[in-house]
């Protein structure tokens, strides 16, 4: 059942977001983005957009390759805890009650979260940001949390991109939403433009297996040995996730092609997904890798994050 409603979150959200920029009018925010860059591979965070990840390109495709067509996509933090509540009388929407206790680094159904600090590292090619998030199923409700996120490139490696992801409960003890309970998690949540819709789970020694699934949602699910999972494009390009902590990963695309743009409603996502029990008072941090290039140059970058990082763990502590 835990995993039932869990995937029904994951999917509610998306579906919410297709509705957003209708229903409630929201309006893009000025860009306002920090740039961090190592040989070919450039990498954002957009100030506006709560210091998401919301831009990846390399050569040859030169090209963004994330979509933020809203606050639920992006390349972002996002936790869920506690019980479902109807909050209906204090303004959640009904489409999405009752809801967890869901913090979103890229904002709410109806607003952008809140950057609090932003720091650029120039010699250590950093980029640091500290979020107010918003709760997703509420019109502009800032989360009792903060998010704090690192984004820099792995040491001795080309290609790959290392996120330090750190989230903060502050929640008053005896809250509403209630004590830890297990939920799966987004670890983290990735959207990218459509015409990345080659999937393929790393099996390790060289080895990748393709695996489909019909325009969605529903998502489809799997599983990946390596803890890695790509979408490539029709050139052989591609961008993989490498997650240490997932247990299985959603993935599929949703809408036609055409367009294949950043801001366009059309879109495919991964999302690898591990189980945490988030209290009142939680800390929890993990890292996560992003890896681009060519099938074979992924291939070899996951293998040597293989070698480094396999037996990295999550660490969650409590107050």
């Amino acid at each position: 059942m835990t995993m039932f409603l869990t995937f029904t979150s994951f999917l509610a959200v998306f579906m919410a977001s297709l509705a957003i920029a209708d229903e409630w009018s929201l309006k893009r925010p000025e860009p306002n983005l920090a740039f961090i860059e190592h040989q070919s591979l450039k990498i954002g965070i957009d100030q506006s957009m709560g210091g998401s990840i919301t831009h990846l390109s390399w050569a040859p495709t030169s090209k963004n390759v994330i979509n933020s067509y809203d606050p639920g996509r992006l390349i972002q933090q996002s936790y869920y805890a506690g019980k479902r509540l109807n909050r209906q009388e204090e303004g959640q929407h009904k489409a999405w009650s009752p809801w967890t206790w869901n913090p979103i680094q890229g904002g709410g159904v109806q607003s952008w979260s809140r950057l609090t600090f932003f720091r650029k590292d120039e010699r250590r090619r950093v980029l640091y940001t500290e979020t107010i998030p918003k709760l997703w199923d509420m019109p502009n409700e800032e989360a009792q949390a903060l998010m704090k996120q690192w984004t820099s490139f792995e040491t001795g490696m080309s290609g790959v991109v290392v996120v330090k992801c750190e989230l903060r409960c502050q929640r008053k003890i005896g809250d509403p939403w209630g004590s830890a309970c297990p939920n799966h998690q987004e670890l983290p949540a990735t959207y990218f433009t459509r015409n990345f819709d080659t999937f393929k789970t790393y099996q390790g020694a060289g080895q990748w297996k393709t695996v489909t699934q019909e325009i969605g949602p529903p998502w489809g699910q799997t599983q990946s040995p390596r803890k890695a999972m790509a979408c490539f494009n029709e050139n052989n390009q591609g961008v993989a996730i490498f997650s240490p902590n997932s247990i299985f990963w959603n993935f599929g695309p949703c809408g036609p092609r055409e367009p294949s743009s950043p801001t366009a409603a059309s879109c495919v996502h991964l999302a690898p997904v591990g189980i945490l029990s988030l209290g009142e008072q939680s800390t929890v941090s993990y890292r996560c890798w992003l890896v681009v290039g060519t099938q074979e140059e992924i291939t070899q970058r996951l293998d040597e994050l293989w070698k480094r990082y396999r037996a990295e763990k999550i660490l969650i502590t409590d107050q």
